[in-house]
């Protein structure tokens, strides 16, 4: 499924395959009126989804041609969805489950139900504040249904999880929230199903099994080859695998399966292997990479700046953190899966003397942590957030992923300014432009895969708070977009509306809460329709942020240009960059499409 759908989580999903497994073939009860289960499983950290939709699709629980559907769109999400059959909660962002087990827990005693609640927790995910929020109640309202496993694979993402944030002896931990605490080899399945058994007597208390797995069991090559006290990165945490990889691996897995068929005295199934989809049609443009062009910027920033700090929660590989970790250790701090935590640290820093730039996607970082960041922002302290994988893109993650609506939670913010750069170019000048040309907070917003860009920014552009520049001209319709995906679909829009005699502009907006208006009415020209392109939900988006230099809420003798506002007025969808943007009617066709419509329905 991985392999085909080119991202996924390998390590994670192969960690706690036997336990999952175990669970669904011999533990949970059957509900006797149908073919579903009456007990309820979950995985908290979400990352596993490949091998929950294994086991589902051999039960056949599951369409078994869906296996070919994997973050694909109306496929099977890249985490969990209760869209899907047989998932039944949301879940990719850490630390909710045991929430969302008491709340079962409290329906069915409502409700007379008996079932027992199951949930899979990520060790890395232990140290997400929720977990701990959570345990107390649960003890104190005696909610024995519930039994947590801990995947207690040792790595979070590319580290070793006591390098990152060590969480000490976590039986003890929960047992002092009062519940019932356990380890056991979680590769072992008599010692899982003597300890499921020990739960199921439990008669008050809540159970955590701390399952001690090794990421990657399974395939020898998926296991971390770095010792325990090696700060080596970690392989096989995400993404497809090379040619060389997967065959191996799955010859590994095919000889296992053969073993095993044999000592069972039954003859091994023919493996079968799918047809490779035809590969997407590349869009134009040359690669570029936002986070390698920050990652360049910050070094030389923390170069210029001996009081300039670098706060991380456990993406420093996906945020483009290690160069400046390798150079500047000591100025480097590794906070684990803590946003709140770290956003107040960075606060403390700030009232310090200290210039912190904080670090997560954007997701976790302006959504989790947002009253801390507002705490810190009324302070008037000078913070730098950071988020990557913001916008719509990648889509194959789904919606626990997608950053749709950092713009609208940091743009409020007191004194914030937000700046989203559209190409290499603009990464270390907005940057820079963050740290000394404008006072208070910055969130500066990054796209995080490398993007076909077809533009280029006009010889000699200067990066000027408020003000952006025009990447095409044109007079009848002014497209207004920033960063790379919606720039790039707004230039090829432009250059389609073109060829059909729609004289078309392309105005890059870096600049998304500070907007010089003068500036803005001279570049829109004599624009006979403005339109907005986001990435975003369409609230708080740039229409709403644009409004007050257009005018759009004030009456005025002079005619304005109509504003149409193209972006997010849904969940984001899974899948396939152009399968996603065309969904949401956000690629360059759709948007050269809607304009021609508007042309023709005001003539």
């Amino acid at each position: 499924m991985i392999q085909k759908a080119g991202s996924g989580h390998i390590g994670s999903s192969f960690s706690c395959l036997d336990v999952t497994a175990w669970l669904h073939l011999r533990e949970m009860r059957r509900d006797p009126t149908s073919s579903t289960f009456q007990d309820v499983y979950f995985s908290s950290k979400g990352h596993d989804a490949p091998a929950m939709y294994a086991i589902l699709l051999g039960l056949g629980l599951l369409d078994f041609e869906l296996i070919h559907t994997l973050r694909r769109i109306d496929g099977l999400p890249g985490h969990p969805d209760v869209g899907t059959p047989g998932i039944p909660t949301n879940t990719g962002a850490l630390g909710m489950g045991i929430g969302k087990a008491k709340g079962m827990v409290l329906a069915d005693r409502l409700q007379g139900r008996d079932r027992r609640i199951l949930v899979m927790l990520g060790d890395g995910e232990l140290q997400e504040g929720q977990i701990w929020e959570s345990l107390a109640f649960a003890a104190n309202r005696e909610m024995r249904e519930i039994t947590a496993i801990v995947d207690a694979n040792k790595i979070q993402s590319d580290i070793w999880t006591h390098l990152t944030s060590d969480m000490g002896d976590v039986e003890e931990k929960f047992r002092a929230f009062g519940w019932r605490a356990s380890r056991i080899n979680g590769h072992d399945t008599r010692a899982l199903a003597q300890e499921l058994a020990a739960c199921r007597d439990e008669p008050s208390r809540p159970q955590v099994i701390i399952a001690d797995t090794t990421k990657g069991q399974g395939v020898s090559l998926f296991q971390h080859q770095a010792g325990p006290d090696e700060a080596a990165l970690y392989l096989f945490h995400s993404g497809a695998l090379g040619p060389e990889v997967y065959a191996s691996a799955t010859k590994e897995l095919l000889e296992r399966v053969e073993v095993m068929y044999g000592e069972a005295g039954l003859t091994p199934p023919e493996p079968v292997s799918a047809a490779p989809d035809p590969a997407p049609i590349p869009m134009p443009g040359t690669p570029q990479s936002l986070i390698g062009a920050y990652s360049a910027a910050l070094v030389e920033q923390g170069r210029a700046n001996p009081d300039l700090v670098v706060l991380d929660a456990d993406l420093k590989k996906d945020c483009g953190l290690i160069p400046f970790e390798e150079e500047f250790p000591e100025r480097f701090i590794e906070c684990g899966i803590a946003e709140q935590d770290m956003v107040s640290m960075a606060g403390g820093l700030a009232l310090s003397g200290k210039t912190p730039l904080v670090h997560s996607f954007a997701c976790f970082l302006t959504t989790r942590a947002n009253e801390q960041i507002f705490n810190n922002a009324s302070e008037l302290s000078k913070i730098i957030y950071v988020g990557s994988l913001a916008g719509l893109l990648p889509a194959g993650p789904g919606h626990s992923h997608q950053g749709v609506r950092d713009i609208a939670a940091m743009a409020p913010m007191p004194g914030m300014t937000v700046a989203v750069p559209g190409c290499e170019a603009e990464v270390g000048p907005l940057l820079d432009a963050l740290l000394h040309q404008v006072d208070g907070p910055g969130y500066l917003r990054l796209f995080t895969p490398p993007w076909p860009v077809p533009f280029s920014l006009p010889t000699g552009f200067q990066t000027i708070p408020g003000q952006g520049t025009i990447i095409h001209p044109g007079t009848d319709v002014a497209l207004i977009a920033y960063g790379p995906v919606m720039l790039s679909q707004a230039f090829l829009a432009a250059q389609e509306l073109d060829k059909q005699g729609v004289s078309t502009s392309v105005i890059n907006l870096p600049w998304l809460n500070r907007i010089d208006a003068d500036w803005l009415k001279q570049a829109l020209g004599k624009a006979k329709l403005v339109v907005t392109l986001d990435d975003h939900s369409l609230t708080g988006g740039l229409r709403d942020l644009l409004a007050p230099a257009l005018h759009l809420n004030h009456s005025h003798t002079e005619q304005r240009a109509p504003v149409m506002a193209m972006g997010l007025d849904s969940l984001p969808q899974c899948g396939r960059h152009e399968e996603v943007l065309a969904r949401h009617k956000l690629d360059a066709g759709a948007i050269a499409q809607r304009v021609k419509q508007w042309i023709q329905a005001s003539t």
